[in-house]
C-alpha cells in the first residue's frame, strides 16, 4: 500500500513539474515575442533625443513607455507622446511654432509587428512627427486597444476605415494640425470620405477629430454620432463642415458632456436638440454664421459650465433675458461678436461678480 501511495506522489510530482516547465516555457516564448515586436518598432524610428535609449536588454517592462500585465509580461500600453506639448491653443498655427516640438519628436516609419503585441490595450504617439505618412492601415487590426491617440502627429491621407474593428475602444484622438501656407490659406491634412465605419465604435466615450476634413462627410455626421450610445465628448472644431447644423431623428448621445464643433462653415439656426441633452456640460460652436435667437433654454440646462457662442455674427438675443435664467453651474460664457441687446443689470438674478471673475461675458452693440 505505501508503494502505491509513494507511486501516486512521484507521478504527481512529474506531472505537475511537466505542465510547470511547459507554462514557464510558454511565458518565456511570449517574452521574447513581445521583445522582438519592440525592437522592430524601434528599428523603424528616427530618434534624435535617444528617448529609447533605455530599450536595451531584455527587461522591456522596464523600457521607457512601456507598461506591462503583472505576472506575465504581456505589453499592455505604449505611451510615447512627444514630451514637449505645446500650450499653444490656436487652430491655426504658424509651423514655426511647432519648432520645439519637432526638436523633441519621433519619427520613421510604424512597423507592423505592433500587431504581434495582442494585449495592447493603450498606445499613444501623440506630438511626434510622421510626416507625409497615413495612419497605418494595420491599426485596425489591434482590436484589444481601448486607447489610441494618434493627434498632432503630421499624418496624412485618408484615415484608416478598418479602425472601425476597434469596438472595445474607448478612446480615440487624431486630430490634425492645420498646415499652413500664407496668411490666409491653411489646408487639412487628414480627411474622412464616409463617416459610416464609427457606427461599429460602440464603446467609444471620446472622439476628437479637431482639423481633420470631414467636408465630403456632407450632413451624415450627427446620425452616425448618434449612434453611440455612450459618447461623452466630441471635438470636432475646424473640420470644414458646412451648410446646416443637422437635427437627429432621435438624440440618443444622452451622456455627452461636451460637444466642441467651432471653426467650421455652419450657416444655421442654434441646433436646439441640444437643449434635451440636460448631461451637457460644455458648448462651443463659436467661429461659425450661426444666425437667429440664441435659446433662453440654454441657461436651464442643469450642468451646463463652459458655453462659447462668440464670432458668429448673426446670433441675436437679450443679454438680461438670457441671464435671467438660473445659470446653475455656469463658470464659462462667451457670447462676443454677435448680435446681442441691452446691458448687464443688477437686478438678474445671477451672481455678476462670478460672471466678471469667471467668464467672460461681453455684449456688442
Amino acid at each position: 500500500m505505501e508503494r502505491i501511495m509513494v507511486f501516486i506522489l512521484v507521478f504527481l510530482y512529474f506531472i505537475s513539474t511537466k505542465i510547470a516547465c511547459n507554462g514557464h516555457n510558454h511565458i518565456n516564448n511570449n517574452v521574447q515575442s513581445e521583445r522582438k515586436a519592440l525592437i522592430d518598432f524601434k528599428s523603424g524610428l528616427t530618434d534624435p533625443k535617444n528617448q529609447l535609449s533605455s530599450w536595451t536588454g531584455n527587461n522591456y517592462c522596464y523600457w521607457h513607455g512601456i507598461g506591462c500585465e503583472n505576472g506575465t509580461g504581456f505589453v499592455v500600453s505604449i505611451d510615447l507622446r512627444n514630451p514637449y506639448l505645446t500650450k499653444n491653443d490656436n487652430p491655426y498655427p504658424h509651423e514655426n511654432e511647432y519648432g520645439n516640438q519637432s526638436y523633441m519628436s519621433l519619427s520613421g516609419v510604424i512597423s507592423p509587428s505592433l500587431i504581434k503585441l495582442k494585449y495592447l490595450k493603450y498606445l499613444d504617439l501623440s506630438f511626434n512627427s510622421f510626416k507625409a505618412i497615413p495612419i497605418p492601415q494595420f491599426f485596425g487590426s489591434m482590436k484589444n486597444l481601448i486607447y489610441l491617440n494618434l493627434s498632432h502627429c503630421g499624418f496624412i491621407g485618408k484615415i484608416p476605415s478598418n479602425l472601425g474593428n476597434l469596438s472595445n475602444l474607448q478612446y480615440l484622438d487624431f486630430s490634425s494640425k492645420y498646415t499652413y501656407y500664407n496668411d490666409f490659406e491653411y489646408s487639412n491634412d487628414l480627411f474622412i470620405e464616409n463617416i459610416e465605419w464609427m457606427t461599429s465604435l460602440v464603446s467609444l466615450k471620446h472622439l476628437s477629430a479637431k482639423n481633420v476634413d470631414l467636408s465630403m462627410v456632407g450632413s451624415q455626421w450627427i446620425e452616425v454620432l448618434n449612434k453611440l450610445p455612450i459618447l461623452r465628448e466630441l471635438h470636432l472644431d475646424g473640420c470644414s463642415l458646412f451648410d446646416s447644423i443637422p437635427s437627429p431623428s432621435f438624440v440618443n448621445l444622452t451622456s455627452l458632456a461636451v460637444i466642441a464643433i467651432g471653426s467650421n462653415e455652419f450657416n444655421s439656426m442654434f441646433p436646439e436638440w441640444l437643449l434635451n441633452v440636460s448631461s451637457l456640460a460644455s458648448i462651443d460652436i463659436s467661429g461659425n454664421e450661426l444666425h437667429g435667437r440664441i435659446p433662453l433654454g440654454l441657461g436651464e440646462l442643469p450642468n451646463l459650465q463652459h458655453l462659447d457662442l462668440s464670432s458668429n455674427s448673426y446670433l441675436e438675443g437679450s443679454i438680461s433675458q438670457l441671464l435671467r435664467k438660473s445659470w446653475k453651474e455656469i463658470e464659462f460664457l462667451n457670447l462676443s461678436m454677435n448680435d446681442l441687446h441691452d446691458k448687464l443689470m443688477s437686478s438678474l438674478k445671477v451672481d455678476i461678480s462670478l460672471l466678471i471673475c469667471q467668464c467672460i461675458v461681453k455684449c456688442s452693440s
